[in-house]
């Protein structure tokens, strides 16, 4: 049962049972798996691949799904990519985002601009905007954060336009391998700890 409803739309691919279902005028799309788009009636140019990927999408455009349960909320949100089962399963609305990896990004509703990679990642989010989440299970410090950057396995976000390099487990970072990159910053802050020091005097 596919293309029962079709109208004017063409050059649509649809493989499994009730995919493209509900297609109208939507063009260009491809779904392949059982259940895959749909509920789709007017986007166009969307990719859907596993069962139930972007299943609820309506008139959403140029959304790619590659996983079972993949963008499964979508209704009219643009350009989201999400690859790996479950990966922005959430999202209604939110627009530009890419999902990499088993449920990340699963709690994204109408956040835009958002990129999560690895298992998990970044999905504390709901509403933020702009935020780049590296890692399984890595994660902004809020779940409408803004333009935070965190790369690491487990790692959090520490505030808005912060960037976090690491976990607590994480030592040292290094600028090129060999440790002889140069930093470049307005500022730094240093930790000072008294037990490491030696003829420590009060300055006058």
């Amino acid at each position: 049962d596919v293309f029962n409803a079709i109208t004017t739309g063409d050059n649509n691919t649809a493989v499994g049972f009730y995919s493209l279902d509900a297609n109208t005028t939507g063009y260009k799309n491809t779904a392949v798996g059982g259940a895959s788009l749909t509920a789709n009636t007017a986007g166009y140019l969307n990719t859907a691949i596993g069962y139930d990927a972007l299943p609820n999408n309506t008139t959403g455009d140029k959304n790619v799904a590659l996983g079972s349960e993949s963008l499964k909320a979508n209704t009219d949100g643009y350009a989201n990519v999400a690859a790996g089962s479950e990966s922005l399963d959430k999202n209604t609305t939110g627009e530009y985002n890419i999902a990499i990896g088993y449920e990340s990004m699963g709690e994204n509703t109408t956040g835009d601009n958002n990129v999560g990679v690895g298992r998990g990642a970044g999905d504390v989010i709901t509403t933020g905007t702009n935020n780049v989440i590296i890692g399984g299970n890595s994660d902004p410090s809020a779940n409408n954060a803004t333009n935070q950057i965190v790369i690491g396995q487990g790692a959090t976000g520490t505030g808005n336009n912060y960037a976090v390099i690491g976990n607590t487990d994480i030592t040292r970072v290094y600028a090129a391998q060999d440790g002889a990159g140069v930093l470049y910053a307005n500022g730094t802050i240093q930790s000072s700890d008294r037990r490491v020091k030696k003829s420590i005097n009060t300055l006058a």
